[in-house]
């Protein structure tokens, strides 16, 4: 692998002492939405907690920028460049919307206007309390927070949890314009699979903690049957 903000090496990870990644390879170039795929209890979780230094790993390597990151705590890893918007959206429910906008971490200060202009929707919600949001307004809340601290490197994962197909349709465009623009690399953990292959440049499916494909996402589109085939663990070659 070379050219990645982010390359994965061989990595071996997981909780009290069981693996759950297995010798996993990943890398995803400046510009580029990676797409990670596959059943539940796959790994994908995992991988993003790895990168991000909530998880350390047993084996391998995870590189940002060039830069080993197995020795750096998670505050480190955010101020590298590493923004992760976790599943269930990490936000705060007694906070209102500008209020999200001005907390910048480690003393950052965020561009509210901008996060208005990422999803003109909040703009009009910006005094109600998080809690009192929709899904789809907090998931809007929580990706705009990310995009707000300039990344690197966008973490996402599970976009679409609770919410129905249209609002993450309304979602990605938005990842895929600020990927495109400011040439963020992109890992974005969803079980829309259609949904995720239509921003995606590339994909790969986790199988048990392992790699067993790796295509790009124009080639998984028209081939289901290729990618039942790595989700069901049939033995599908890794190559692009």
């Amino acid at each position: 692998m070379t050219g990645g903000v982010l390359e994965i090496e061989h990595l071996h990870a997981g909780y009290d002492g069981a693996a759950v990644l297995r010798n996993m390879t990943l890398s995803a170039a400046p510009g580029e939405i990676v797409a990670l795929l596959g059943a539940n209890g796959a790994g994908k979780t995992t991988t993003l907690r790895a990168v991000s230094g909530i998880v350390r790993p047993m084996k391998g390597r995870i590189m940002l920028d060039g830069r080993d990151t197995a020795q750096i705590s998670p505050s480190q890893v955010a101020r590298m460049g590493v923004a992760h918007v976790p599943e269930g959206r990490g936000i705060f429910y007694g906070l209102t919307v500008a209020e999200h906008f001005r907390l910048g971490p480690r003393g950052e200060t965020l561009d509210a206007e901008e996060g208005y202009r990422y999803f003109p929707a909040l703009a009009d919600l910006r005094n109600r309390p998080a809690g009192l949001l929709s899904g789809g307004e907090q998931q809007m809340l929580a990706v705009a927070r990310a995009l707000l601290r300039k990344p690197r490197v966008l973490l996402l994962d599970e976009l679409s949890l609770g919410l129905a197909p249209v609002i993450v349709e309304r979602l990605l465009p938005v990842v895929r314009e600020y990927a495109t623009d400011q040439g963020c690399a992109v890992v974005l953990v969803e079980q829309h699979v259609g949904l995720a292959l239509d921003v995606a440049d590339r994909a790969y499916v986790l199988s048990h903690g392992q790699v067993v494909l790796h295509r790009p996402a124009a080639e998984l589109r028209g081939n289901h049957e290729l990618l039942l085939a790595s989700y069901l663990g049939e033995g599908v070659a890794t190559g692009a």
